[in-house]
Parts: C-alpha cells; sequence; structure tokens
C-alpha cells in the first residue's frame, strides 16, 4: 500500500466546499487503498480529510508536534498518531512514512510543507511524486508564479509538480496509471 502525505489547512477557510473537498479526497485515497500520512489534527480540513478516510476503513497517521497537540486538537481516532518536538520533525516524519504527496488547500503551514519537500527533491534528497489539487482555480496564482521562476532561471532541475482538479485523477498521475 503507498502512503501520500498530505497537507491541508487546520482551518476550514470560508467556504463550505473545502470542507466537502477534503473529505472527498479522505474517502478517495482509502477507496484506492493508499494509506494517508498527515498532520495530525481532528480541526479544519485536517480533520475533515482523517474523519473520512478513516470512515471509509483507510490507514490514517497523523504527525503532530507535542506543543501543537492541544491547539490543533490531536485526532485520537486515527490509526496512528505519532508526536514530535518540532515542525521540523513533523515534516521529515511524513515524508519518511510517505510514497507520495499532494497538497489541498491551505495557508501558510500547507505552503511551507509543500514548498521544503519541493526543495528538497530540487537537491535530490528524495524523488517522491508531488501533487496539487488544483480544485476551483485554488493554486492558478501559484502555478503562475512557479513557470515565472522557471521562465527567469529561479528553478532548476526536478521542480515538476503533478497537477489535476479532481483527485482520482491526481492519484492516476502521482502512480502512473494516467
Amino acid at each position: 500500500m503507498a502512503r501520500i502525505a498530505v497537507f491541508c489547512g487546520a482551518s476550514m477557510g470560508h467556504d463550505p466546499r473545502w470542507r466537502t473537498l477534503a473529505a472527498g479526497v479522505g474517502h478517495t485515497v482509502a477507496e484506492h487503498k493508499h494509506g494517508i500520512v498527515y498532520g495530525g489534527g481532528h480541526v479544519g480540513l485536517m480533520g475533515a480529510l482523517a474523519d473520512a478516510a478513516m470512515k471509509a476503513g483507510g490507514e490514517v497517521i497523523g504527525v503532530i508536534p507535542r506543543f501543537m497537540e492541544k491547539s490543533e486538537l490531536a485526532h485520537q481516532g486515527v490509526t496512528e498518531l505519532i508526536l514530535v518536538d518540532t515542525m521540523h520533525q513533523r515534516k521529515q516524519r511524513m515524508h519518511e512514512l510517505s510514497d507520495a504527496v499532494i497538497a489541498l488547500p491551505g495557508g501558510f503551514g500547507t505552503l511551507d510543507e509543500l514548498f521544503e519537500l519541493l526543495t528538497w527533491r530540487q537537491i535530490g534528497l528524495h524523488k517522491q511524486p508531488i501533487g496539487l489539487l488544483n480544485a476551483y482555480g485554488f493554486y492558478d496564482p501559484l502555478l503562475a508564479q512557479m513557470a515565472l521562476m522557471r521562465k527567469e532561471g529561479f528553478l532548476h532541475g526536478p521542480t515538476d509538480v503533478i497537477v489535476a482538479a479532481d483527485i482520482a485523477e491526481l492519484l492516476a498521475l502521482l502512480f502512473g496509471r494516467a
């Protein structure tokens, strides 16, 4: 079973479609027999993702720093909850446990996690595929910025990101079944 690190918001956002999206991702990933590795929270999109995957019978591993255990209400209903000391250890452990990465909508934390793994891949520390679920065009501005960075010569090496607006399509692209 492949495991996917899923980065997403600890908030729900203003539009209910983001919660529906996160829950749909959790359900679909479990349905495709992949495990989820995520930030360990029971709130926001993280909670919706984990709850839906667990309800669908999936494996869900949460990784959360001890200092965030209460503020993000660590999810006690997942397959495994791993406590670490720092945010960096969280990202490192999520990476170690996963075979691919998907970013859903989120804020600075989501982008931090995404960019750290993109950077690690660019400098040769891993070869995991990285996907953006670009539902409703959420990541269009980021994709335009990345295209500009490449055009202007600031990106080098393996900086490609797999993009799809639908989770089933993204999974197929990530695992070579498109």
